[in-house]
């Protein structure tokens, strides 16, 4: 049996270290899918992959290693991929999730510095994760692979004050049309997943109230988390041959279908 094939499927999860990275990658893991966890902060991947080891323990499962790593520094996004070279020998899936909303302010309010923030993490880190692992899914045997880049209801709706947010998040669905384009010589799927109020920290406001459209506060429904993670891993164990394009994920109730 060689190296490649005791390893089995192989993931890199961007943003891991809390809420829908951290979901997906215990997900992945317990479905036997090898997950190099990259964010900012060590501690809370060293967390994730705790998590992703109590769920692999059952028969088939996987595993999790950290790697601390910048998705807005190019150096780091070179690091991080090296890595889950150098430890698993190949790349079956780039799961694009990193991503921050940026401060709710009046759009007069918002710096450049807080703009470039937010399209550095969530379009830039997207790219330049999305050209790495599309330089190793094209150089590997088999080739190919399938990235999934996390998209947001605000890819198809904003919501009020989110002006960064939004234009990143719109800018992820031409990424993932071109990434899913150019991918096609070579045997790389791409497909976007889009979540409405998963229920993390990142959410949190929604369940104690937040902006709407016609001026008021509400408290919004949220969902399981896992549901998403389930629903990114149904994605990224399709064959090659076949890929979600475009998915939607929300919580049932929430004010998407008719905002505004």
């Amino acid at each position: 049996m060689s190296e490649n094939e005791r390893v089995g499927r192989v993931a890199v999860v961007t943003g891991a270290g809390s809420g829908i990275g951290r979901a997906v990658a215990v997900e992945l893991a317990a479905a036997g899918w090898t997950v190099a966890l990259a964010g900012r902060r060590p501690g809370p991947l060293e967390e994730t992959a705790a998590l992703a080891a109590d769920a692999a323990a059952a028969p088939a499962g996987g595993g999790a290693f950290a790697v601390p790593s910048d998705v807005t520094r190019p150096e780091d996004v070179t690091r991080l991929f090296a890595a889950a070279g150098e430890r698993t020998g190949r790349l079956d899936l780039l799961f694009n999730n990193a991503g921050m909303f940026g401060p709710a302010v009046p759009l007069e309010e918002l710096s450049y510095e807080q703009w470039r923030l937010v399209v550095d993490v969530n379009l830039n880190g997207a790219f330049l994760c999305a050209q790495a692992a599309f330089r190793m899914m094209k150089g590997q045997d088999p080739r190919g692979g399938r990235i999934i880049n996390n998209g947001s209801i605000s890819a198809h709706t904003p919501r009020p004050q989110s002006v960064a947010y939004t234009a990143t998040k719109h800018a992820m669905t031409g990424l993932t049309k071109s990434l899913s384009l150019d991918g096609r010589p070579y045997g790389i799927a791409c497909g976007q997943i889009d979540i409405g109020n998963a229920a993390t920290e990142m959410t949190a406001r929604m369940r104690t109230g937040t902006a709407q459209a016609d001026g008021t506060t509400a408290v919004e429904p949220v969902m399981d988390v896992r549901d998403v993670a389930r629903t990114v891993r149904h994605m990224a164990e399709l064959p090659l041959e076949a890929n979600v394009q475009f998915a939607t994920v929300m919580a049932t109730a929430m004010p998407y279908i008719g905002r505004g």
